[in-house]
């Protein structure tokens, strides 16, 4: 059986969809063996089995000093594991986990290793911050030097060509669970979740799963709100350093009662939340891919988003994009009147709404299932196995 040591500077019962995808992934991969060297925030075992996962833990807390010492000390442990049973192949999970793979070629360990990009800020913003530029040499060794990039959008594709990467990225998505957010639930079930916020009828819910960060725009959809009638609500669920900014928002514009802030919320409570809601929305300013669009695609919401990075894989507007199905409707980023005007265009035609719901779930559940993902990914490391015994990559 191959192995393959992975590294991550977050994971599980820390997540984002970078963590989830990977759980996801290495969970339907059963014959490779995988371990996991990751940042050890307080109080998680420094060693377990998660699925199909060996999972070793270092470092103590998720301070800046101890997410930059991270690397040199994965690059210890990754030593420590290979000499006790040597791995087979790396994988890095998103562009900073490139620096204890070049830090280990410099110790003699070349194994070919497969990069995984999630990242969903602006290139610049990544590769062209001041305490980036110092390390962008050994950056550009490490893509220059992977076997393989995986991409989970074409947005970020082309990310690795700008990087340095030779070869042609594979775009495999993320997935997500659609028999979970496709799942049919009880009127009860609706009328009680609907009942939870106070809802009256003809009330209307938007909703996002969202990091209240400001390049998923959460502002723009509450500077929308006075634009829209009375009866429109917003719920977001999610947290963030920009609560504090966005409440202050939402008071000063005077919609501050129309805007329920729910806080985090599991990923086992969230398709019932998405189901009992009327409109997602998140009209990011930025994004690697965005999980959360296609998980409301599968619960059969209509979508409302920007284009902005990997979103325009796979929301396509009437307008926007004549040549293909219809699964959204796109507004441009920091365009508040257009959110509104798509919010009230979903509410005026209710039977292109539905023809349009429709094909996103059927899309949703044809490309974003996660058992295609896995497939697609155990292709890929085949290729990077591969390129060991041709000693490219290495």
């Amino acid at each position: 059986m191959k192995r393959v040591l992975v590294f991550s500077l977050a994971y599980f019962p820390h997540v984002g969809g970078a963590e989830i995808a990977l759980r996801e992934i290495t969970d339907r991969i059963r014959d490779i063996e995988f371990h996991i060297v990751t940042l050890r925030f307080g109080g998680e075992a420094r060693e377990e089995r998660i699925g199909n996962a060996l999972v070793h833990r270092i470092g103590a807390g998720s301070s800046y000093v101890q997410k930059i010492l991270f690397v040199p000390r994965a690059a210890r442990e990754a030593m420590r594991l290979h000499r006790e049973r040597p791995f087979d192949a790396f994988w890095a999970m998103m562009s900073y986990m490139l620096f204890p793979i070049v830090l280990l070629r410099r110790r003699g360990i070349s194994l070919p290793y497969l990069l995984t990009l999630q990242e969903g800020d602006p290139f610049e913003h990544v590769f062209n911050r001041l305490r980036i530029m110092p390390f962008r040499p050994l950056l550009a060794s490490g893509f220059r030097n992977a076997a393989a990039v995986q991409a989970i959008s074409s947005f970020l594709a082309r990310w690795a060509m700008r990087a340095g990467f030779h070869g042609t990225p594979d775009v495999i998505p993320n997935g997500v669970d659609t028999a979970r957010f496709s799942r049919r639930y009880a009127p009860e079930e609706i009328d009680a979740s609907k009942r939870d916020l106070g809802k009256v009828k003809n009330d209307v819910f938007l909703v996002t799963t969202s990091r209240l960060v400001r390049k998923n725009a959460i502002d723009d959809v509450i500077r929308a709100l006075p634009l829209l009638p009375e009866n429109v609500h917003f719920v977001v669920y999610g947290i963030g350093p920009d609560e504090a900014i966005l409440k202050g928002l939402a008071a000063e514009l005077g919609v501050a009662d129309r805007v329920r802030f729910m806080g985090q919320i599991g990923h086992d409570e969230m398709s019932l939340a998405l189901a009992a809601r009327d409109i997602f929305i998140r009209p990011s300013r930025s994004e690697g891919m965005g999980n959360s669009f296609i998980e409301a695609m599968a619960a059969g919401l209509p979508v409302v988003a920007t284009q902005e990075g990997g979103i325009a894989d796979f929301l396509f507007d009437a307008k926007r994009n004549p040549g293909e199905e219809t699964t959204g409707w796109a507004v441009d980023k920091d365009s508040p009147e257009q959110i509104a005007g798509a919010v009230e265009d979903i509410l005026a035609r209710p039977e292109e709404v539905a023809r349009v719901t429709a094909a996103a779930k059927r899309m949703a559940l044809e490309k974003y299932d996660w058992d295609l993902i896995a497939r697609e990914m155990r292709a890929a490391f085949d290729r990077v196995f591969a390129s060991r015994a041709s000693g490219a990559g290495v």
